[in-house]
């Protein structure tokens, strides 16, 4: 992306300045079954459960890892992720700034059972600083399938750490996917009651982030999307909304899709649309997939 010159100075890139041209995105399948709030974690568990029937390995990381809501546990990404089944995800890497949740998140991993060649390692702290330490020992194979989850809590996860992240495999291997939850029905809000610019600036990654507080969120959301694709480089990057209950019209959260692997939207447009259905209509949905796509894989 290209910079201009200011009384001497490089300015950074204008808010919607975009690539000359970027990616064709992915072409999918009607939503057929909103997904709410309740379900978003098993949005999740139900894709990689798509994926990993495909590769058959992975590696997972979660920025957030711990339950929003102790209470119910099948809002719990981590804790679906881990217990689903076949247990073909191979290494998991979860992080959480609380002692609190990271006690649970101890707890949930000493309930597991052994599988040969998993490991799950427990980071207490906050993700953004420890995740290049973790990057930087290489213990993440490129070769490997990556997903990394962020459900932040609206401002949590910087910019930087989003280009650590996209960054990381070596030119020409598929990037980590993301799984970017952005919490548009109360950003207006808190962008309005942040008091810290430094929040605002580490979690946009730009100077022009007051601009923000004059747009509206599915401006916001979509900016987001054109700098997944402009900035970080994935190919594809779809925002999936998240309703605030079953039948409801009201947006909650989008969850940021953003991956390069060619088949990866259109088994997420059949998570989408199964992640409120019972598990053996999305098995015949797999089956159904797999026997249709071309080259079989993701």
């Amino acid at each position: 992306m290209k910079t201009r010159r200011v009384q001497g100075r490089e300015e950074q890139p204008a808010l919607f300045e975009l690539p000359e041209k970027p990616p064709v995105e992915v072409r999918v399948e009607q939503l057929r079954y909103p997904v709410w709030t309740e379900n978003k974690a098993q949005l999740i568990e139900r894709y990689l459960y798509y994926f990993v029937l495909v590769t058959k390995h992975g590696t997972y990381i979660d920025g957030f890892a711990g339950p929003q809501r102790p209470s119910n546990p099948e809002m719990w990404a981590a804790k679906l992720v881990l217990e689903s089944e076949p247990r073909r995800l191979r290494h998991f890497y979860l992080f959480d700034e609380s002692d609190e949740q990271v006690q649970r998140l101890k707890r949930l991993r000493n309930g597991q059972p052994a599988v040969n060649g998993r490991t799950i390692r427990i980071y207490k702290g906050d993700f953004n600083a420890r995740l290049g330490p973790l990057l930087h020992r290489k213990e993440i194979k490129e070769t490997e399938a990556t997903f990394c989850l962020l459900d932040q809590r609206t401002f949590e996860c910087h910019w930087s750490t989003l280009v650590q992240l996209a960054n990381y495999k070596g030119k020409g291997r598929p990037k980590i996917e993301l799984f970017y939850f952005l919490a548009v029905s109360w950003l207006p809000r808190a962008l309005s009651a942040v008091k810290n610019k430094r929040l605002l600036q580490r979690w946009w990654g730009r100077d022009d982030w007051f601009h923000l507080k004059n747009m509206k969120a599915i401006q916001i959301k979509e900016a987001i999307v054109e700098r997944f694709k402009g900035e970080l480089g994935y190919k594809s990057v779809m925002a999936w909304p998240i309703y605030d209950r079953k039948g409801g019209k009201f947006i909650v959260y989008y969850m940021i899709h953003a991956t390069d692997h060619p088949e990866a939207p259109k088994l997420m447009a059949r998570a989408y649309n199964e992640a409120v259905q019972p598990r053996h209509v999305a098995e015949q949905s797999l089956l159904s997939f797999m026997q249709s796509s071309p080259r079989g894989e993701p």
